[in-house]
């Protein structure tokens, strides 16, 4: 029986919402996909409503399994607040079962031992290419590895990780992440189509980030690395307060546009008390396959100067090189498809620096 789009907005219109009127009238539900009978979507919603919602949700679910939809995921972004307002609990992660309360400052997540953050000042400088390598490459060490892709709006670990499943959730809470190439890994690239849009608020990318750390069955992990979107906005600033972050690696080009928002990342993880265990140059230079001329298309020496000045460890210059390029468009990181080439070989000294350094 084929599930139609239509047919989950109507059986959603049967469930009442605190307010009076329909789920669907309400306009709680956001980013509805519909997909071979598994159906997922947010409900937006404030946060002194996450409590009187839990049966709303369960109710959707309900009227959704009615209609033969096979797996319901509902992501509420609402908090609950805490039972006692005079005790500074701090807020609650958001649950598809919604929490009381929920310890205050950063905390560990379960079962990972660390956690590495790889940012970026801005787009376009290739820091996915570079946490995907890098995940590889520390499994490939016997790591047990994570990666998270919090770029919720750009996700492409999916593409550079050969996965196209989609994540189980046995129980409606907990979340199976997938794997491929050693690493465990999770992205909301999942949950959603290659050309479908992410359209969410700074609430929802805050609850979509703490869900998929403390909902997804990670393990055991070594190290779990968060992969960033460019700047210094809601998913960062999240991270930072409510997970203990053991490191970060701020990737950059050695352009000038490039480095001016590089500072701006750097600063970013001094005002979170996130140590910052070193620099990347990637893009470095460019080395002709046919006449063997070396060109340093974007400047060069850049970033390790910038390194310098502020007294961090200059991690490595990675090459623009094709095979790169080709290797993440293929599914298959540089570091497993090609391990014996030199570009391999950049990753894997970054990945070992990172163990010595003890955030990996």
């Amino acid at each position: 029986m084929t599930i139609t789009r239509d047919a989950v907005l109507e059986a959603l219109k049967g469930v009442s919402t605190p307010s009076g009127t329909d789920l669907v009238e309400s306009g709680v539900v956001r980013a509805l996909n519909v997909d071979e009978g598994n159906v997922r979507f947010v409900m937006e919603i404030a946060p002194s409503d996450a409590e009187a919602y839990g049966a709303v949700k369960t109710a959707a679910e309900t009227a959704l399994q009615g209609i033969g939809v096979e797996a319901v995921q509902i992501v509420m972004t609402g908090h609950s607040a805490p039972s006692k307002p005079a005790a500074p609990t701090g807020e609650a992660p958001p649950d598809l079962k919604p929490q009381k309360t929920a310890p205050a400052g950063p905390q560990p997540v379960p079962g990972v031992a660390r956690i590495l953050a790889i940012a970026s000042g801005k787009g376009g400088v290739g820091k996915s290419t570079v946490s995907a390598n890098l995940a590889v490459a520390l499994a490939q060490q016997g790591r047990r590895v994570g990666l998270l892709d919090a770029d919720v709006y750009g996700p492409s670990q999916p593409r550079m990780l050969g996965i196209t499943g989609r994540p189980a959730s046995p129980d409606g809470t907990t979340i199976l992440p997938l794997r491929n190439h050693g690493v465990t890994s999770m992205s909301i690239g999942y949950m959603t189509n290659d050309d479908q849009a992410v359209v969410w608020r700074g609430p929802m990318l805050m609850g979509a980030l703490q869900q998929m750390m403390t909902q997804v069955q990670w393990g055991a992990l070594d190290v779990l690395i968060v992969d960033l979107p460019p700047g210094t906005g809601d998913v960062q600033m999240t991270l930072g307060q409510k997970f203990k972050v053991d490191g970060a690696v701020v990737v950059s080009t050695p352009q000038d546009i490039a480095l001016i928002d590089a500072r701006k990342g750097l600063d970013m993880f001094n005002q979170m008390n996130i140590p910052v265990v070193g620099m990347i140059e990637n893009m470095s230079t460019h080395i002709c396959s046919n006449c063997g001329h070396e060109e340093h298309l974007f400047g060069h020496g850049g970033v390790a100067s910038e390194a310098e000045k502020l007294g961090i460890d200059l991690l490595a210059e990675v090459p623009l090189h094709m095979s790169i390029r080709q290797a993440a468009d293929g599914g298959a990181p540089i570091v497993a498809s090609a391990p014996d080439s030199p570009q391999a070989e950049v990753f894997r000294t970054i990945a070992a620096t990172l163990v010595e350094k003890g955030v990996a």
